[in-house]
């Protein structure tokens, strides 16, 4: 968004509150078509703010220097753990054992490579706030990661929130072919055994669509969270836990 549009729209949204209850959002219906998705602006990144945005469909996404954006689009796009598309080349990949998964057991080293300037793209929506933000989001347990090795390296990963039986994914990387993609087939799996029913994709990509990612209309995305986003936490993944192909 330019900042000429920035501003234009920025008068037209609602401004959430600093230090007042979590649930100061508008209806996700208000949020804008062009831009589309965009709700609110302002606000914190406190824990019980963030919790409460997943819970209603909405996450935080702005560039540093802008204050905290909060977006809603419609539709969303979202993955069923069950119905991950798995190529051919990926299969092999998984066969040979080429990556060594572990998940949580280096958070803070996903959350900087997938905040890592990537190539011809200069901003970064991962900001120092939003870092320490998830990074306690992490400790309070809700936020987790899946790292991808190839012997001591770290390769590729993703990270996201877990409430309820909902994953909201957040930002993945790759230094390598397939890294982030066996991260999320080894997620997928995960999730699967433990009957979540969706990972929230937020937007579209044709990188998520390869893998099964596919557009839900709003509405129904809702619904899903009123039924199985709650607010437990999921005591998962194991520090040590770990995985081959």
């Amino acid at each position: 968004m330019t900042s000429s549009n920035f501003q234009e729209e920025s008068n037209k949204l609602y401004w959430v509150k600093q230090n007042l209850l979590a649930s100061d959002f508008p209806d996700v219906e208000q949020a804008l078509r062009d831009p589309d998705g965009l709700l609110a602006i302002g606000g914190d990144l406190s824990e019980e703010r963030l919790l409460d945005a997943y819970q209603h469909g909405i996450f935080p996404w702005y560039n540093e220097g802008q204050p905290i954006l909060w977006w809603s689009p419609d539709p969303r796009c979202v993955l069923e753990p069950k119905e991950v598309k798995v190529s051919r080349s990926l299969s092999k990949c998984l066969r040979r054992n080429q990556f060594n998964v572990t998940f949580n057991s280096a958070f803070c080293d996903v959350l900087n490579a997938c905040a890592a300037a990537r190539k011809g793209i200069r901003d970064t929506w991962i900001t120092k706030d939003i870092k320490l933000a998830y990074l306690n989001l992490f400790k309070k347990g809700y936020a987790h990661s899946v790292e991808c090795w190839q012997g001591e390296e770290l390769v590729g990963g993703l990270y996201g929130i877990a409430i309820g039986k909902v994953f909201f994914g957040e930002s993945m990387f790759s230094r390598v072919s397939n890294a982030s993609k066996v991260a999320l087939v080894q997620l997928a799996k995960s999730l699967e055994s433990m009957d979540f029913r969706i990972i929230d994709c937020q937007v579209h990509s044709s990188h998520l669509q390869s893998l099964g990612a596919k557009p839900m209309q709003r509405e129904l995305f809702i619904k899903i969270l009123d039924n199985y986003s709650h607010h437990e936490k999921i005591e998962f993944w194991p520090i040590d836990y770990y995985s081959r192909g």
